[in-house]
């Protein structure tokens, strides 16, 4: 089972992404005015937003993912070659999947300036792979770092890109394709990553750490398999998706619980990664980490350790829930997975409603690594993706 693509009521990625580099370049494209380049840019009304599931404040959560994303923008350390960005896992790759949902939600006839740069940058960075320098180099941050780096960018461009055509035109564009070709040229032949990427390693779990090479490879599979006509099938990446379905499975057991719910996601189109018996294992554990207020913890999801010894925060946040919860909303379509649930995820939905905070639209989450400042850019980091997430989840529609 694939998931269907539907129309957004936005502007398409293409239309939306030309409008933006011409913003990024300051320059006016053939059949783009400089005024239909601002008006373009400009940040739409939204509507009453009556499709919008009650019980939480989606304008909100847009204005917290729009800002976090200005900010990013501008911040010195995310600032790449040739006017481009880096595409972060927690913020960008996130905001990312879950902003465009957010601007069907609320009716917006256009994405706002901020997604529009998002995807320009991303864009750009696809279409002049072989001229664009790696996030990181080997000689400022270590041995490795330009192959780490230049294989997790390829697999978060593929993911979004694929992501955005889905939800717009229905099809593939030349730039997802491309941005498909770069990952599958790095994807791992040998060795003990065969079938996944070599992936960024600062030991920043759970986006750039030993067990994000699980992680990453399993949301490639789900960017692979709800991508629009039928990429799956292909049969000239036949090889390449049956190595990366064949790691997936090789190396479940040895994974946290939160990679584990993520192949579970990836299982509902490739059933070969999990087992039934380890989907039922899987899912009395899962089931078992619920709090009784209907939240889960990703504290409860691994065995972490943070590394300047602080305790971890043991509340259950936006994170492990909306993920959770939209795993288990998405695998419940499927009647193979004889998921039962619809308990557990309404339990959750309700702790995602009840959590959001009412000022800034955010939901909470804490660092896996270290005691962070709540209110500093890098304490934001992990509510940048438990934001995006509980969207995702609570918008979810079958």
């Amino acid at each position: 089972m694939t998931t269907k693509p539907h129309w957004t009521g936005r502007l398409p990625a293409c239309l939306m992404a030309t409008a933006a580099i011409a913003f990024y370049a300051g320059i006016c494209l053939p059949g783009l005015r400089p005024n239909a380049v601002n008006a373009a840019m400009e940040k739409p009304a939204a509507s009453s937003g009556a499709g919008i599931t009650a019980g939480w404040d989606p304008q909100a959560a847009a204005r917290y993912l729009d800002d976090r994303e200005v900010y990013w923008q501008g911040w010195e350390h995310a600032k790449k070659d040739h006017g481009t960005m880096c595409v972060s896992c927690h913020t960008q790759a996130t905001y990312g999947l879950a902003r465009p949902v957010l601007g069907h939600a609320l009716g917006e006839q256009s994405a706002p300036a901020a997604e529009q740069v998002m995807l320009a940058s991303i864009q750009k960075r696809v279409s002049m792979w072989n001229e664009m320098a790696p996030f990181y180099s080997d000689a400022t941050s270590g041995a490795g770092k330009e192959v780490e780096s230049r294989n997790a960018e390829s697999v978060l461009n593929a993911i979004i890109l694929s992501s955005y055509d889905r939800r717009s035109s229905g099809h593939l564009s030349a730039t997802t394709r491309t941005a498909f070709d770069h990952a599958w040229a790095l994807q791992s032949t040998s060795g003990p990553t065969a079938g996944a990427w070599v992936w960024q390693n600062f030991h920043y779990t759970p986006w750039e750490s030993p067990e994000s090479e699980y992680h990453s490879a399993a949301l490639m599979a789900v960017a692979v398999a709800t991508a629009p006509d039928d990429y799956w099938h292909d049969p000239k990446l036949a090889a390449n998706f049956s190595a990366l379905t064949g790691y997936l499975s090789s190396h479940y057991e040895a994974q946290p619980l939160l990679n584990k719910i993520v192949a579970l996601w990836a299982s509902n189109w490739y059933p070969s990664i999990v087992s039934a018996q380890q989907r039922a294992a899987l899912m009395t554990e899962i089931e078992g980490r619920q709090r009784p207020d209907g939240g889960w913890s990703l504290t409860d999801l691994g065995d972490w350790k943070r590394v300047d010894d602080t305790p971890l925060e043991t509340r259950p946040d936006g994170y492990a829930t909306g993920l959770v919860v939209l795993v288990f909303e998405e695998c419940a379509e499927n009647r193979r997975m004889h998921l039962h649930t619809d308990a557990e995820v309404a339990r959750g939905r309700a702790w995602l409603k009840a959590n959001q905070d009412k000022t800034t639209g955010a939901w909470p989450a804490w660092s896996l690594n270290k005691k962070r400042d709540p209110d500093s850019n890098v304490g934001k980091f992990m509510s940048d993706a438990a934001t995006s997430y509980a969207v995702l989840a609570l918008e979810y529609r079958r």
